[in-house]
């Protein structure tokens, strides 16, 4: 009976990596948005054609801010994602072996 266990807690893991999957969407929505963002400031100053720099602008700073934190957020959830699947994959595995130990000592002794 320990591989119901074992399927219960493979289950939560599906149920987590669901929901970094989801973070992960509204992180790469949000990154998309900062991008597109700090295009149309770059066009701006592009075409406002005076001495004025992208760089300089306060709010371009702060998107550009974002946009790192973003970055960094997305590999951080890359990385969860990545080790919830090995160890979904390692219950899978797990509850395959004690599904097999069980029906052959059921099979030996029965």
């Amino acid at each position: 009976m320990t591989f119901l266990a074992v399927d219960s807690q493979k289950s939560l893991f599906t149920i987590q990596k669901s929901q970094l999957q989801f973070e992960q969407t509204l992180v790469m929505n949000q990154a998309n948005w900062v991008t597109k963002e700090m295009a149309y400031i770059s066009q701006q100053y592009s075409d406002s054609g005076d001495d004025t720099n992208v760089d300089d602008d306060p709010y371009y700073i702060t998107l550009q801010q974002q946009e790192e934190y973003l970055t960094t957020r997305q590999k951080a959830l890359d990385t969860q994602i990545s080790l919830i699947d090995n160890e979904i994959n390692s219950m899978k595995t797990m509850v395959t072996n004690n599904i097999k130990s069980s029906c052959t000592l059921n099979l030996i002794g029965g």
